[in-house]
């Protein structure tokens, strides 16, 4: 995976008074966990755009001023309610044989042959959380949809690997195309909608309610 250097200075005040001055200067106060006690550092509001506005997944180099580096990956973060203008950051310590739980972006590859004959695309999860020594840790999870047929799912499970674990059930579906009014269904499209009719799934049950639609497009 990918890493980002972040240059900050590490604080010994962390009152509010001290808080608000960074902020105004231009500087977000950070926490790091994970280590024996938490460390308090500062970084340019700046530094962090190339770690925070953006859809890929990141391990970070925290490098302090005092010529110490750790390495980490961002835990959270808040915003202001108003501005957007980043208050406040937590990062965790990682080691490199210790498993960290990580939000790894999905990324599909093909065109999918229901997506042609008129289908949409669902994709429920736009990232995907997995487990793993940070070595192991993908920058994303390639997904083909190539076989994807209207009515077709594609599950969790397909795409499990000795890398990493994915920590969702196994009856997760990552990718499925759905009918659409103008579309155009063949007779294997149907067997495989009877065939799933026959075994009682339906796809509220499967699918999340706060799942987007990608209408016939593959993103990314």
């Amino acid at each position: 995976m990918k890493s980002i250097t972040i240059n900050g200075s590490q604080r010994e005040s962390v009152g509010k008074k001290s808080t608000k001055a960074l902020r105004n200067a231009g500087q977000v106060p950070c926490v790091l966990y994970g280590g024996d006690k938490p460390l308090h550092f500062s970084a340019p509001e700046l530094a962090f755009s190339k770690l925070v506005y953006t859809p890929d997944a990141h391990t970070v180099v925290i490098a302090l001023d005092n010529g110490g580096t750790v390495n980490a990956v961002m835990q959270d973060i808040q915003f202001h309610p108003v501005t957007d203008r980043i208050l406040h950051i937590d990062f965790y310590q990682i080691f490199d044989d210790k498993e960290i739980t990580m939000d790894i972006p999905v990324k599909t590859v093909g065109v999918s042959k229901g997506v042609l004959n008129g289908g949409n695309l669902r994709r429920p999860y736009r990232k995907l959380r997995v487990k793993a020594v940070p070595a192991n840790l993908p920058d994303f999870i390639e997904v083909d949809i190539t076989p994807l047929k209207i009515g077709s799912k594609l599950y969790i499970t397909e795409l499990q690997n000795d890398k990493y674990k994915f920590l969702h059930p196994d009856n997760t579906v990552v990718m499925q195309v759905r009918r659409s009014r103008l579309a155009i269904v063949d007779a294997e499209d149907e067997d495989e909608e009877e065939e799933e009719g026959a075994e009682g799934t339906t796809e509220a049950s499967d699918v999340p309610a706060t799942e987007t639609d990608d209408v016939a497009a593959v993103k990314e």
